[in-house]
């Protein structure tokens, strides 16, 4: 049995991240002690180990917490287990679509830097107005309105 603290040392999560975990369900209350310390079994340090795993590949903790519930139940199909972690895939794909468009239009900018004045930067000019961009580099948080300016995007737009 481990105590919060050590649990956090044997598992590089945070005992605030262990505490929300508790709440959101995705670790199971822990046995306490008489003076209400908590105290750890090897399977939630097993649970705590495949969730900081998971979200250290990205995934949701709503993804984390549909895998735990397949992972509780050893005889299913593991095709729903496959569905999530293709899903998760195909974001870190779009992710990394996004970032090397990032990288792109980033040294784009850099090289056309004069190296003049504010008034003639062309990093200042490219920040200043996307449609000077030759790359569609906006996330998904960007198609708000407000985050969007003058320039119009489909809301189905990376």
């Amino acid at each position: 049995m481990l105590p919060i603290g050590k649990l956090s040392m044997a598992t590089g999560v945070k005992v605030p991240t262990i505490r929300y975990y508790e709440q959101i369900n995705l670790l199971p209350e822990p046995k306490r002690s008489g003076g209400n310390q908590r105290f750890y079994d090897q399977k939630s340090l097993e649970r705590l180990r495949f969730i900081r795993h998971a979200r250290e590949l990205g995934f949701s903790l709503e993804a984390i917490r549909d895998l735990l519930s397949l992972s509780d139940d050893p005889d299913k199909p593991c095709a729903a287990a496959d569905a999530i972690a293709k899903a998760q895939l195909a974001e870190v794909e779009s992710r990394l679509a996004r970032l090397t468009a990032l990288k792109t239009e980033l040294r784009r900018m850099v090289a056309q830097c004069a190296g003049g004045t504010i008034s003639d930067c062309r990093v200042i000019e490219v920040l200043s107005d996307h449609a000077h961009c030759i790359t569609d580099h906006l996330t998904s948080d960007d198609t708000h309105p407000s985050a969007q300016g003058s320039r119009s995007r489909s809301p189905d737009a990376p």
